[in-house]
């Protein structure tokens, strides 16, 4: 069993792909546990003055050429004559330090101490001079900050999504290949039922169940059982297949023989020997979660507001003219690109770690 693991573990750190979505992952849940503190603002705070400001030009040498370490420029806005278009410049000589670990809003570090440290920032006024590393929304809310704390609900619902429909997959698909008879093919027949149905319209349709009165935490772990309920079925067809082969095993029959209650057969034995199976499949399918979140929300049936997502966040990017004039509104999908090819990475490094006859060919 140790050798085992060893070897797994090895071919898992010899898959470059799959230790640089590892790496990648690492750094997208660091940033989301400590999400207020990285973000220079709150995300819900509006600043009328930078409504679709573009994202801040970080400077390190003034207008003599001298360095002067990071700094940005003051912003005046204005209002193009012709095509009314509000346009931003800035004034070059008003300069602004951007400096580390600075004072701003408060909020509860971890959810219990109140502080109000942030990692970077300015000092100035925020109607004077902010620090927009991704650019502002229609109501001069920080991109950024809202991008790092909308990290939060985005990366958690593929966690607890897939955890949900996992669990539930491997129970139904243990009941399904360990009793067989009519109670395989009435479960088989309803999977397939559901299975017929497109996907996207069945989560609209569920998602239209929450109800929209609902807090945010709430509507949270609705999306969270509304994508649990669609995700299982593939796990529990695939568990079928394994619990057939697993159930006439030596160890299996002698738990029988024993005495042994059906379920516990079923919670000791049979899934124990998935492991390997299901900690891949959960892997893979955590993308799956990651942009059914994306698309409900995109759709506006998902995380509503003051609580965001980055799903929620692509919405504001829906027409071409918003592309055109603000582009920076994109970026939010830029990082559930990010999130999917990194876990797929993760998913596939795993599925060739654990596959043995890969394993035999390596030896």
């Amino acid at each position: 069993m140790e050798g085992t693991r060893k070897r797994v573990t090895e071919s898992f750190f010899k898959h470059k792909l799959g230790v640089f979505g590892l790496v990648v992952l690492a750094i997208l849940y660091l940033i989301i546990i400590f999400a207020d503190f990285i973000a220079p603002y709150n995300y819900t705070t509006t600043h009328r003055n930078f409504v679709y400001a573009a994202p801040s030009k970080i400077r390190f040498r003034d207008l003599e050429g001298k360095w002067r370490g990071p700094y940005i420029c003051e912003m005046t806005k204005s209002r193009d004559p012709i095509t009314y278009e509000v346009i931003f410049t800035e004034d070059l000589n008003a300069v602004v330090p951007v400096k580390f670990f600075v004072r701003g809003e408060e909020y509860k570090f971890l959810g219990i101490w109140t502080t109000n440290l942030h990692l970077f920032g300015v000092e100035e006024s925020p109607d004077k001079a902010m620090l927009l590393l991704f650019g502002a929304d229609r109501f001069g809310r920080d991109l950024f900050s809202r991008i790092v704390v909308g990290g939060r609900v985005s990366m958690t619902v593929g966690l607890l999504g897939t955890f949900l429909s996992v669990f539930i997959g491997a129970i139904i698909g243990s009941l399904s290949g360990y009793y067989g008879g009519r109670i395989d093919i009435l479960i088989q027949r309803f999977i397939e039922l559901l299975r017929s149905f497109p996907r996207i319209p069945l989560w609209l349709a569920l998602a239209v169940i929450v109800p929209p009165n609902w807090p945010s935490t709430w509507v949270y772990f609705g999306i969270v059982t509304v994508l649990s309920l669609i995700g299982w079925m593939g796990v529990a067809r695939v568990m079928r297949g394994l619990v057939l082969s697993l159930k006439e095993k030596e160890f299996v029959l002698a738990a029988k023989v024993m005495g042994v209650s059906d379920m516990k057969i079923i919670r000791k034995h049979l899934i124990p020997n998935t492991l390997s199976y299901l900690i891949v499949v959960s892997t893979l399918s955590i993308p799956g979660m990651i942009l059914g979140e994306s698309s409900i929300s995109f759709l506006g049936l998902g995380i509503k507001e003051p609580m965001t997502s980055w799903g929620l966040l692509l919405k504001q990017a829906q027409s071409l003219s918003e592309l055109e004039s603000h582009p920076w509104l994109m970026i939010p999908g830029i990082f559930i690109m990010i999130a999917v090819l990194s876990y797929n990475f993760v998913g596939d490094a795993l599925r060739d770690a654990v596959d043995p006859y890969r394993t035999v060919e390596k030896l």
